[in-house]
């Protein structure tokens, strides 16, 4: 079956180019003219995922996407803006937004970016148990429920996270950053090994999407006093350390 799109946008030209390329590459595509509309029909049948222009007149992408988070809908979210400064786009993350385009854009981009949220949507397999012998002293799971490193615990299963008793509250983007993090903590990371993992592509040194990611999250991770966690290597990437 075709996934299908929900893509909310106000100018027709756009709306209309956008569309017949999303369904020339397999998509079942809905498209709407502003986010009543959007809201509407997420809530008639829900989309596999949408994609949703910021500046829409009455309810706008923002306000389309805090309605859905707030109904408890995680359906993933692209937003199409025009606002490139990096508190527009925080603004977008704050919102429940999973990505973001910025105008004018490619559309091999844009499908990019549709296939990793796709992908990071799809459920993931069901993990055996471990079969144990029992005559033996049970062993610890080395693939383990929860993950832990510098004071940070996490249980991937249920999606939540702690810095030590404090639990945090994250996006699906965020949870995903931090968890190849500390899977890999004291290991520094670049720039590409991160963007293919969480994202599935390379967006290149000049986007800022990794680095808006990574200051969201130090500003829920981070207590008043207690050492940062996440450590920029210029030039090269991020690693996760205490002090």
């Amino acid at each position: 079956m075709p996934h299908t799109v929900l893509l909310a946008e106000d100018d027709r030209a756009i709306r209309n180019a956008l569309e017949r390329a999303l369904t020339l590459e397999g998509y079942r595509v809905t498209a709407v003219a502003d986010g009543v509309e959007a809201l509407a029909q997420a809530h008639r049948s829900r989309p596999d995922v949408l994609v949703l222009d910021v500046m829409m007149p009455g309810i706008d992408g923002l306000q389309v996407c805090r309605v859905l988070r707030a109904e408890g809908d995680s359906t993933p979210v692209l937003m199409l803006t025009a606002l490139v400064e990096t508190a527009d786009r925080i603004a977008g993350l704050d919102a429940g937004a999973d990505d973001y385009v910025v105008k004018p854009f490619d559309v091999e981009e844009v499908f990019a970016r549709l296939r990793a949220l796709l992908r990071r949507a799809a459920p993931a397999a069901p993990v055996p148990e471990p079969v144990r012998e029992p005559v033996e002293e049970p062993k610890p799971d080395t693939s383990g429920r929860f993950v832990e490193a510098a004071g940070l615990r996490m249980d991937p299963q249920a999606r939540r996270a702690w810095r030590g008793r404090r639990e945090l509250e994250l996006t699906r983007t965020e949870f995903e950053l931090l968890e190849l993090l500390i899977r890999n903590a004291g290991v520094v990371l670049d720039h590409s090994t991160i963007y293919d993992r969480i994202w599935g592509y390379d967006f290149g040194p000049g986007s800022k999407n990794l680095a808006v990611y990574v200051g969201y999250l130090r500003r829920k991770l981070d207590d008043p006093g207690a050492p940062q966690l996440i450590h920029t290597v210029r030039g090269v990437g991020y690693v996760l350390r205490e002090g």
